[in-house]
């Protein structure tokens, strides 16, 4: 059996909400440069450039992913400590997002196709929560990443998307 796809016209929502065009989004840290504060990327790019100025803070040298406990036990001052607790928060708001991103777009590329207007919302939704996460997981003042619970609406966003994209799949085989 074929199928012909038929393109809903609302569709052109999904496709710039899965491409995420450059967005106005929040300022990296304070101790960012003025330079990498006027970058309006994409959120993945967001997160990757918002990872530098954390690592610079920590004295994180590349390729290591994040500060180890025995870093943080050698770590002269408290400054320092958080420092290093900020930089692996960063990178792991950073990790959770890689990790969930692809099956976000292929859920929303695919009840886009039956539910563009539900659809293009739920992605907006997962968007701007993603943004929330990753700014509330690195908050001074947040204790023990707590701050990232604000954007946690995401994964409403993206189990709605992936019900919607079972549900076409089940309407095109039964």
């Amino acid at each position: 059996m074929s199928y012909t796809l038929t393109v809903p016209k609302e569709y052109g929502r999904i496709d710039l909400l899965g491409t995420f065009p450059p967005l106005p989004l929040p300022p990296t840290p304070s101790f960012a440069s003025n330079r990498t504060h006027k970058l309006h990327p994409k959120i993945a790019q967001w997160h990757s450039i918002r990872v530098g100025p954390f690592r610079k803070a920590a004295q994180i040298a590349y390729p290591q992913l994040y500060a180890t406990p025995s870093q943080f036990a050698s770590a002269t001052s408290a400054e320092q400590k958080l420092n290093m607790y900020l930089f692996n928060c960063a990178q792991r708001s950073h990790g959770n997002f890689i990790e969930n991103q692809p099956s976000f777009l292929a859920a929303l590329l695919i009840a886009g196709l039956r539910y563009p207007v539900a659809s293009s919302v739920l992605g907006a939704m997962w968007g701007l929560s993603r943004i929330v996460y990753a700014v509330g997981y690195t908050k001074k003042d947040g204790k023990d990443g707590a701050g990232r619970l604000l954007g946690s609406p995401f994964w409403f966003a993206q189990m709605a998307l992936y019900g919607m994209a079972g549900l076409v799949g089940w309407k095109m085989v039964f």
